[in-house]
């Protein structure tokens, strides 16, 4: 019989998962990180989990990653704004936390596998002798996208119960079984430690401080073009808040924070074809040596697009686009699918 700690952050999503495994008979027990608690006592997160595990009969569990969750999520947030890049802190959560500590901390007590929350899918092919990950059929929730960096290990021992499940189906489920009221449920889309502030504002109380100093607009030919406010107030495509006026529109092109320095031009200067990624991590293909065509994007809501991607060496992916695509910012990832909706890998943009 499979042995499943359910990593349970609280939400809707993650008690549903380990509702549905206890009531297919799995043995179950719930876990919760701390990952940041800025009062004294256990977090409400972790007191919502922990009445849910009571309500269905689980064990329940209590992590505490407070101080590596700074160092490695928060301190890594700030240290990519202020090179200016455009960092994902939910993807190296899931690599460095849920799908490396916790798996760790599950396998250690004997559990076969850890079950999360996600909307996506783990499929073994008997003919790749490869555990696959591929697409939720729920394309408005389907994470793959936050999931490339899987290891063939890490996908033998996880679930993903909810699979192709329907947002509504879900809630219907964890309202009905007495998991939560109606007006309990709410969707959380910002980045759970910095809570609707500003970045800026979040960076500047978390020590954050290279990001801060002045520098120059200037454009593609280095004309100077007015004073930025320091690189972290700005992104790649942004064009509210530059605090200059121009004729036509003006956009973030690029950002140098050697020089710091930020480059700002037209919208169709934006646009670009090709990219390069590091640290990537691919799990249909062992190597992608000669170039393979595929689907492509460069940031989790965004529609795929048609692409041919390879390796020129071992440690980076090259991406060339069918058509341009606009504002590619480093820092972020790029996932890679088949036709088939399996995530052949990815990697992150530099």
């Amino acid at each position: 019989m499979k042995k499943v700690l359910v990593a349970m952050s609280g939400g809707t999503d993650s008690s549903v998962t380990a509702l549905i495994l206890k009531n297919k008979g799995y043995y179950c027990e719930g876990v919760t990180a701390i990952f940041h608690n800025k009062g004294s006592g256990l977090p409400t997160y972790v007191e919502k989990a922990k009445r849910v595990c009571e309500k269905i009969g689980i064990k329940h569990r209590v992590l505490n990653f407070e101080e590596e969750f700074k160092k490695k999520v928060i301190g890594n947030f700030i240290k990519v704004y202020e090179e200016g890049k455009t960092p994902n802190p939910c993807i190296l959560c899931n690599k460095t936390f849920k799908f490396g500590e916790i798996l760790n901390y599950a396998l250690n007590l004997n559990f076969t596998h850890i079950a999360t929350g996600h909307y996506a899918k783990i499929i073994y092919s008997e003919k790749e002798n490869r555990w696959l990950l591929k697409k939720s059929n729920n394309a408005l929730k389907d994470q793959s996208y936050f999931l490339y960096f899987l290891t063939q290990d890490q996908l033998q021992h996880t679930l993903f119960p909810l699979e192709d499940s329907n947002k509504s189906e879900v809630k219907k489920i964890a309202v009905e079984n007495g998991l939560f009221k109606e007006d309990e449920i709410k969707e959380s889309q910002d980045i759970c430690f910095v809570e609707g502030k500003k970045y800026s504002k979040f960076i500047k109380e978390n020590g954050g401080l290279k990001g801060f100093l002045k520098g120059n607009f200037i454009d593609a030919n280095g004309k100077v073009l007015g004073q930025h406010n320091g690189i972290v107030n700005y992104t790649i495509g942004q064009r509210k808040g530059i605090g200059i006026s121009f004729k036509n529109p003006m956009f973030v092109k690029e950002i140098n924070y050697v020089k710091n320095e930020i480059v700002l031009g037209k919208e169709e200067e934006l646009f670009e074809k090709t990219l390069t990624a590091k640290n990537i991590n691919l799990i249909k293909e062992k190597t992608l040596k000669e170039p393979i065509n595929c689907t492509a994007k460069v940031r989790y809501k965004q529609k795929e697009e048609k692409a041919k991607a390879w390796q020129p060496t071992q440690n980076t992916l090259k991406v060339e686009f069918e058509k341009s695509q606009r504002a590619i910012a480093k820092g972020q990832a790029v996932v890679l699918y088949d036709e088939e909706g399996f995530v052949l890998g990815g990697g992150e943009i530099f």
